[in-house]
């Protein structure tokens, strides 16, 4: 036989066996199930005894923020739930990386005038082993205070509730629904945490003798967690004996605005840029002018006018209610008198 042949028949045969291998049905690659989210709070079966008490099972872990997003003096609990035998990892100051299928837990409940704890919402965030993305649902409780249901759509309830100093109010709390959810937690177009961050856990809880941080490592949750000496730490809007005026009120401002107003937020065309790091006095609204505020700027000319808060766009947004100028926009319908008092007086002393 030539070898042109052999050649042509070499190459008839390959081309057979292509046409054949083509023909065979393919093995599907192995593929996670999208999370389905329950009905039911207690259908997860995350808190022991009844159910409004929160006595977290032993797979929850119980964790805090330094400084906390106001939501009209709502009580907050908050954890996380790992997938058995996973942990999560220090990335940096921003970020914490979580495994897939990830649960992170905040309650909402308010002291109404008999000083009791009554339960409101309950959000999950949960990281879709699916994806890999982030995915949101509302629980509202029921006024029997015995479980909460998946709640979809926003809904307003009138209240009466106590302050941090005991004072009684009346509001209409506003519980949002999954889009307002996601118009926070939105960075560079994906869901994110906004409060587990490494610099937003890195101090000392009230009735704990160990950093946060460290606890979560030597429990076995935490990964990658370097000295902490070279992690950022959130200030205690709070506490005024350990930070100054300014390190307060930056860190107010970072926990309450900068999920929107941070480059890749809902709020980046502003060019107001309230993050904690931020270095960029323009970026702070030093004498800049406002992109999109409207009549919600109140006629003034800046975002921040130094040493005059009731010429800044910001004080004059955080000091008001009402729809289309309030700011933050979500999370609240009071205004939150010690936290506005804080900026007030920083912006006097700029």
């Amino acid at each position: 036989m030539s070898s042109n042949l052999v050649k042509v028949s070499c190459g008839f045969m390959l081309l057979l066996l292509g046409l054949w291998a083509c023909q065979q049905p393919q093995k599907k690659q192995p593929s996670h199930a999208a999370f389905e989210f329950k009905e039911k709070l207690s259908d997860y079966g995350f808190f022991k005894g009844k159910l409004a008490e929160l006595n977290p099972n032993e797979h929850l872990i119980s964790y805090d923020l330094s400084s906390a997003l106001f939501s009209d003096y709502a009580i907050k609990d908050r954890f996380i739930v790992l997938p058995e035998g996973t942990k999560m990892s220090f990335v940096n100051n921003e970020e914490l990386d979580f495994p897939d299928s990830t649960i992170i837990i905040k309650n909402f409940a308010y002291r109404n005038s008999q000083d009791q704890k009554i339960m409101i919402e309950t959000r999950l965030l949960v990281k879709d082993p699916a994806d890999h993305n982030w995915k949101v649902m509302n629980y509202l409780w029921d006024e029997e205070q015995q479980d909460a249901k998946k709640f979809i759509r926003g809904v307003v309830l009138p209240i009466s509730l106590k302050d941090d100093q005991g004072v009684l109010h009346k509001t209409n709390y506003m519980v949002p629904n999954t889009n307002d959810c996601k118009r926070c937690h939105i960075k560079d177009s994906k869901l994110v945490p906004i409060g587990p961050k490494a610099r937003n856990m890195n101090y000392t809880r009230a009735g704990r003798a160990e950093n946060q941080l460290l606890q979560l490592a030597k429990e076995g949750h935490l990964a990658n967690l370097p000295d902490l000496s070279e992690v950022q730490a959130l200030p205690n809007w709070l506490d005024k004996a350990n930070f100054n005026i300014n390190q307060r009120a930056r860190a107010y401002l970072d926990i309450n605005c900068s999920h929107c107003h941070r480059r890749g937020g809902d709020a980046y065309n502003t060019g107001l840029f309230l993050e904690y790091t931020e270095a960029d006095t323009v970026r702070l609204g030093y004498y800049k002018g406002p992109v999109s505020a409207g009549s919600g700027a109140g006629g003034l000319d800046y975002d921040l006018v130094p040493g005059s808060p009731e010429q800044s766009i910001l004080y004059y947004r955080m000091h008001s209610t009402e729809p289309g100028t309030a700011m933050p926009e979500l999370a609240r319908s009071m205004i939150h008198t010690e936290g506005v008092d804080l900026i007030k007086e920083w912006i006097k002393q700029l």
